[in-house]
């Protein structure tokens, strides 16, 4: 009985790495007029919610303070001001909650940059040889009912942390 235990807590623990769903990983954030990458993104998830880490930006250090941010918004998942939170390593994206494998809703997007919030939904588009040549990720923002998507693109650890 003992070894069905070990076996049954070994299967969960693998097919919860291997089953995840395909919205995580890293990606890189890609600006649609001039098809330059601006960011790196670690999207992942904590108690079945949805979070997007920036992990690096162009002209960003790892110093680099949000002081443009307010000091708090509502539901912001790390304690403290977040006008003095560094810009890289802090999750901007949160609160996103599955509604089908791949699709998140429910959640929001800071921009560290002027301090603004959106409403947000994060879609994973696999690739279809068509549309999305290579895996996008839409994430999509909302103020109040003007809303806009960006696509960004599946990337390696090393890629996402690697811009400066």
């Amino acid at each position: 009985m003992k070894k069905f235990f070990t076996a049954a807590i070994i299967f969960f623990m693998y097919s919860t790495a291997v089953f995840a769903d395909p919205a995580e990983g890293f990606w890189l954030s890609v600006d649609q007029r001039t098809g330059r990458v601006e960011s790196g993104w670690e999207i992942y998830q904590d108690n079945g919610v949805l979070f997007g880490k920036l992990v690096s930006a162009l002209g960003t250090s790892a110093t680099d303070r949000a002081s443009r941010c307010k000091e708090s918004y509502p539901d912001f998942p790390v304690t403290g001001r977040v006008n003095q939170l560094t810009v890289l390593g802090t999750p901007w994206i949160f609160g996103l909650r599955m509604e089908s494998n791949g699709h998140w809703t429910g959640g929001n997007v800071i921009n560290p940059a002027n301090g603004s919030i959106y409403r947000c939904s994060i879609i994973y588009h696999p690739a279809d040889g068509r549309r999305f040549p290579q895996e996008a990720l839409e994430i999509r923002g909302q103020l109040l009912v003007f809303s806009g998507s960006q696509y960004w693109r599946r990337a390696t650890p090393e890629e996402a942390g690697a811009l400066r």
